[in-house]
């Protein structure tokens, strides 16, 4: 089987996004599934088999993004589909649209993966228009595009009822982003601590991720003002660039946190991300809008405890609470079990012990294989609706 993934965004532009479209493009040709990507050109990447890049443009104040051109992208998406089973959406810009004329042209099959959710986002990105009417339009925005497909992939229950609510009708299939714990599991820590003049033995608390407004990184600052009066040397380490990091480093001299957090930046996921996991003592997570949480499990595929917010995708994860703890919707109370966890070592080695066990229930392998067979499903029945139909002329 051959699948077209049709995105407005991938490597080298780092999100869940282009992490999920990566490590399902990897883990699907085991079940003998073949994906080609029409993706955005960032500058000048290396021609790749399978790959298909499109020219954009920067979008203003967004940098590391592409707005590609509609025509060169619908270009780019019909004659790349020419010879495919099935079209996979995952964006909802003008992918989706390429994708969706591109199937209906050829009588294909098409889907989404709906990967985030805009109505929490955007009061952030335009602050300046009433919070209500920008959630009624990315409601009806996302309501009137899943339903012009044949299905869409969801990353959590918590984000099909979402849909669900907002009134989307087509099936809706709980889906998560597998993880490719080999990669994980194999960090130096005590390398990486020595490189970025870490103490051996100080207690770490460790974020990855975007650092951008929504990821709630704000109120990690806050928390740790807290955990330092239960664990005066806890250190919390940020790995990520993005655009709230001024907001935040005048956060961390304002709480008087210079000596309590650092700000890596940008770490590269196949060579340093896995040691920077290693080095940490536990994963710590605030963000109220993911749709999965895939990092919560790449910490525990490392063998690091997880202390996070259950909210939305993260909720599917944390529930059993196996390896990881949800922790109260409160920064100081936050704070304290952070430190607690951290003060009470037959816990946090319990913690430990469940962690890689249980991410490995949420393997890559084990999600590719049914994101095939949902692939089978919708191309067979689309085959068999193709059959019954009358040819042009019959009765």
């Amino acid at each position: 089987m051959r699948i077209l993934m049709v995105s407005d965004v991938y490597f080298p532009r780092v999100n869940g996004v282009s992490t999920s479209i990566e490590t399902f493009r990897r883990a699907l040709a085991a079940s003998g599934v073949e994906v080609r990507l029409v993706v955005p050109r960032y500058g000048d990447e290396a021609a790749e088999p399978g790959v298909l890049r499109v020219a954009g443009r920067s979008l203003p104040g967004d940098p590391e993004d592409r707005l590609v051109g509609w025509r060169a992208m619908h270009r780019a998406v019909a004659e790349a589909a020419q010879d495919c089973d099935l079209i996979h959406i995952q964006t909802p810009f003008v992918a989706h649209y390429a994708g969706l004329k591109a199937a209906r042209q050829l009588n294909l099959p098409v889907l989404a993966t709906y990967h985030t959710l805009f109505e929490e986002y955007l009061q952030h990105y335009a602050p300046w228009l009433p919070a209500g009417w920008l959630q009624r339009q990315a409601r009806a925005f996302s309501r009137r595009q899943c339903n012009a497909l044949d299905a869409v992939v969801v990353p959590s229950t918590a984000m099909r009822q979402r849909l669900t609510d907002y009134g989307v009708s087509v099936p809706l299939h709980v889906l998560p982003t597998g993880i490719p714990l080999s990669r994980f599991a194999a960090g130096q820590g005590g390398a990486f601590r020595y490189r970025h003049g870490i103490p051996a033995r100080r207690p770490v608390a460790l974020f990855v991720g975007r650092v951008a407004h929504e990821k709630n990184i704000g109120f990690l600052l806050e928390a740790m003002v807290h955990a330092r009066r239960r664990c005066p040397e806890v250190l919390l380490v940020v790995a990520g660039e993005g655009p709230a990091m001024p907001a935040l480093k005048a956060q961390v001299g304002a709480l008087g946190l210079h000596a309590a957090v650092h700000f890596l930046g940008y770490l590269d996921r196949s060579r340093e991300l896995p040691d920077c996991y290693a080095a940490a003592d536990i994963f710590v997570f605030a963000s109220r809008t993911e749709t999965q949480g895939l990092v919560l499990l790449e910490a525990m595929a490392a063998g690091l405890p997880v202390l996070a917010l259950a909210a939305m995708g993260t909720v599917d994860i944390l529930a059993p609470g196996r390896g990881a703890l949800a922790a109260a919707d409160d920064s100081q109370a936050f704070g304290e079990q952070l430190g607690d966890v951290l003060n009470t070592p037959a816990l946090w080695r319990r913690l430990r012990g469940e962690a890689p066990a249980y991410a490995g229930e949420w393997s890559d392998a084990a999600m590719a294989g049914r994101l095939a067979a949902l692939y089978g499903s919708l191309a067979g029945r689309r085959a068999g609706l193709t059959a019954a139909a009358p040819a042009v002329g019959e009765a």
